[in-house]
């Protein structure tokens, strides 16, 4: 490697790192187990953590289908498409929240027809979920469309001359090429639900134990106790580090 890179990767590393160093010069020791085993601080910790799990499950299962088309398929406007399912990666979260609450809000199009069987999404944790999954799949999706391109369908083809059908060919082949980079998507969808913040807060809102999920939790409490604030940073932190660190080089190693 040219050692002349050492510099600008030396920098970059500085920008990620400090100024997460600095949340940890900032918090008070003595106030910090308090602060950190507050009734605001575990709850939101429990609901982030209970809609991230579910989240990235129904990412997987949406998703990964989705992936699967996006790979294999032949059909014309797929590029478009694929355009589409990657938009909420450069949209601000903000716009997306914006997005469901008009199209599930009570005045919404889909919105209205559930109205009528008493259904009412937003501002639930329910909403806190979908919103996750908008912005959470994407990173699934693009994981498992790489790695299926990478892999080519030659092995499907194979399986196919040798009579497999799709669903076989599917259970036997397609699933076990898609294994290896599932680790590591699911890995990032899960820490991107996580750290949700802005299409929660639009389209489900900040009620404590409902829809106040640890970064919502963070910026209201940002108002008025910053140390307590700076606190549950610091466990969001924690949590979204041990979450890449431990499982990630486990999905790794499957790939390897």
């Amino acid at each position: 490697m040219p050692g002349a890179l050492w510099l600008p990767a030396l920098l970059g590393l500085a920008l990620i790192v400090l100024p997460v160093a600095g949340l940890f010069l900032r918090v008070d020791p003595a106030r910090l187990p308090a602060l950190l085993t507050s009734p605001a601080a575990l709850d939101a910790l429990e609901l982030s953590v209970r809609t991230g799990l579910i989240s990235t499950a129904l990412s997987l299962v949406l998703g990964g289908p989705l992936a699967l088309v996006l790979a294999r398929s032949g059909l014309r406007g797929m590029r478009v498409v694929r355009g589409l399912v990657l938009l909420p990666l450069v949209l601000p979260p903000v716009v997306g929240g914006l997005a469901l609450l008009y199209l599930l809000g009570r005045t919404g199009l889909l919105g209205q027809a559930l109205d009528v069987f008493g259904v009412r999404l937003p501002y639930t944790t329910a909403a806190v979920v979908l919103a996750q999954t908008f912005v959470a799949m994407p990173f699934l999706v693009v994981g498992l469309e790489g790695a299926l391109r990478t892999a080519g369908a030659r092995y499907e083809q194979v399986a196919a001359t040798l009579g497999a059908g799709p669903w076989l060919a599917f259970r036997r082949v397609t699933v076990p090429l898609m294994l290896p980079a599932l680790g590591s998507s699911l890995v990032l969808a899960f820490a991107r639900a996580l750290g949700e913040f802005g299409a929660t807060i639009t389209f489900a809102g900040s009620l404590q134990g409902t829809t106040r999920t640890l970064p919502l939790a963070i910026y209201t409490t940002a108002q008025s106790d910053v140390d307590a604030a700076v606190a549950m940073s610091l466990l969001l932190v924690v949590v979204a580090l041990l979450v890449i660190v431990v499982a990630r080089p486990r999905a790794v190693e499957g790939q390897s």
